[in-house]
């Protein structure tokens, strides 16, 4: 049996409003175990408020890794570097197209109702585009930012289906 893999890595781009709210929860953090040493209470309140900084820098920082082996993508989702995620697997017997977002070739199916819709991308508009959508049996939108091996490798396996104009 011929098994390829492939194995891609795209951070993320972090949210303006995330980031804020980061760096806004490490400045309170740090206010309130100053005034914890001289008021007992508001050592609880930088607990807390550090507990949320922690889950909001995990939050910002995200990457994600595509997995090709054997005519199967799987997805993971790597926070801050240090915790990884399942977030999908997908089947590319089950695909019916994948081409650049700007491609003309996904004209009729932009106006299709999808029941599931996954953006695993870096969410920046490249020129030339770099990401591709992915439609899996009529209900399932994926985007993805694959590197050019990926797209080879799915490519010759369902040659029909892969578009890269």
């Amino acid at each position: 049996m011929n098994e390829t893999y492939v194995e891609c890595l795209v951070a993320r781009k972090a949210s303006a409003i995330m980031t804020f709210f980061k760096v806004l929860l490490i400045m309170m953090t740090a206010v309130f175990v100053f005034l914890g040493l001289m008021f007992i209470p508001a050592l609880l309140v930088a607990i807390i408020t550090g507990v949320g900084a922690y889950f909001a820098t995990m939050n910002a920082n995200v990457e994600y890794e595509y997995l090709y082996l054997d005519k199967e993508v799987s997805v993971d989702k790597v926070m801050a570097k240090s915790r990884r995620k399942k977030a999908g697997s997908f089947s590319i017997d089950q695909m019916e197209i994948m081409a650049p977002l700007n491609s003309h070739r996904l004209d009729s199916y932009k106006n299709r109702t999808m029941k599931k819709s996954y953006d695993f991308s870096s969410g920046t508009a490249n020129q030339p585009e770099r990401r591709y959508m992915m439609i899996f049996s009529g209900d399932t939108k994926v985007i993805l930012e694959p590197n050019e091996a990926m797209i080879k490798a799915i490519q010759t396996v369902a040659p029909r289906k892969v578009f890269q104009d």
